[in-house]
């Protein structure tokens, strides 16, 4: 993240929506021949659009910040991916319109008007020390503190991982969600405000409790756990949930990723993910559906004839599996596994009649279920999970 580049542009800008444009496009790398690999690799991004571009105009075009949403994690998963696009092309439009909406929610004193009492509810607290690293304003360093600050006394499992939510429903209950809405955030606090010790110590630690507990012989998480055995969907013997939800092990994956990119080579744990994620991979790859690239919303099950494709967690993979080659987390054949992901999603995405972008089959907000109740879900078109998971993995990918 640059440093506070906002307080520069603030003054002069206004929020004004504009028409969907692409940036320019890229000249071949210098000394490229007419007919040579890079030349011809140059020629296809010169001629692909622009896609985090016209995703974020489109979302702008429907939205205010005042009218896309409350506080919200699928809200603050697109707005972070709107941050990543906002970190290439230096539009200040689009740091502006995520400034304006935080500033619903966080006062002048820093007080913010949310409980966290649910993990759920944390996730868009990235905003916050984005928005302290733009501008350096004491008010988001409050409030992002508040997250901090709830985590000394949040419940835990008896080997200390965060409940999903402070509620008698979710009490000891781990959701593969749960810690993309955390993990995060802690690393890029403790980056931000000097607190690394604790926040990257935290976060490994959350994520191999989730795993040991989650992970299964195929390589693959459960959608959930629960200590206690009591919910409904607890098989009473190890507590799991029956499916694999294909989104809430992209939630883990995309988790994963980002820890193991802010913990240093030291951090003891490091070892332990880097098994769970490179055993996720091999589950990943054995699961991505041959003809299409994407993997299936109930992913072990893709031979059913109801079930089907699902946009986000296809891009939430994608991002992971192409990240985790990148970084040499993963072995380098898994980049073309994130390639195949990549043009499957980009099948999902078009141009409308009103030159907007439109996203398919997006699986809506989803409870722990059975298999019939995944693949019953609404595939929605545009919804904010999907189009956050995009641009996190377009931006990630594009030009690739």
């Amino acid at each position: 993240m640059r440093r506070r580049r906002l307080r520069t542009v603030l003054p002069t800008l206004t929020l004004a929506t504009a028409a969907l444009t692409a940036l320019p496009a890229a000249a071949p790398p210098p000394g490229a021949l007419p007919g040579t690999p890079a030349t011809a690799a140059a020629h296809r991004r010169a001629a692909a659009p622009d896609w985090s571009v016209s995703v974020v105009d489109s979302t702008m075009a429907r939205y205010t910040p005042s009218t896309i949403g409350g506080w919200s994690y699928p809200v603050g998963l697109y707005l972070y991916g709107q941050y990543l696009t906002y970190e290439r092309t230096h539009d200040a439009r689009y740091l502006a319109y995520i400034k304006d909406y935080v500033d619903r929610f966080v006062r002048s004193d820093g007080s913010i008007g949310q409980s966290f009492d649910s993990l759920d509810s944390m996730q868009a607290g990235r905003l916050l020390v984005i928005l302290h690293h733009e501008t350096g304003q004491e008010r988001y360093r409050r409030a992002a503190k508040k997250i901090r600050d709830r985590l000394n006394t949040y419940p835990r499992t008896s080997d200390g991982g965060f409940w999903h939510a402070d509620t008698s429903s979710r009490a000891h209950q781990l959701w593969s969600d749960g810690v993309y809405m955390v993990n995060p955030f802690l690393v890029e606090y403790g980056r931000e405000f000097g607190d690394s010790a604790y926040t990257d110590d935290e976060a490994a630690r959350q994520l191999y409790v989730y795993g040991s507990h989650l992970q299964v012989a195929n390589g693959l998480l459960r959608h959930a756990y629960d200590e206690s055995k009591s919910a409904s969907w607890a098989d009473p013997r190890t507590g799991l949930a029956p499916e694999h939800w294909c989104r809430a092990v992209g939630w883990y994956s995309m988790a994963i990723v980002n820890v193991l990119d802010a913990i240093p080579a030291n951090q003891p744990r490091r070892p332990q993910l880097l098994s769970i994620f490179r055993r996720l991979a091999a589950g990943l790859e054995n699961h991505q559906d041959p003809a299409t690239g994407r993997w299936f919303q109930v992913m072990d099950k893709g031979n059913r004839s109801d079930d089907w494709t699902e946009t986000s967690c296809s891009s939430m993979f994608t991002y992971a599996l192409s990240r985790g080659a990148q970084q040499g987390y993963l072995d380098q054949h898994y980049a073309a596994v994130a390639r195949r992901g990549y043009q499957g999603v980009l099948a999902k995405l078009s141009v409308g009649p009103d030159g907007r972008t439109e996203l398919a089959d997006i699986s809506v907000g989803t409870n722990v279920g059975d298999y019939a109740y995944y693949v019953g879900r609404t595939r929605a078109t545009d919804d904010f999970h999907g189009l956050g998971a995009f641009l996190i993995m377009n931006e990630q990918l594009r030009g690739d």
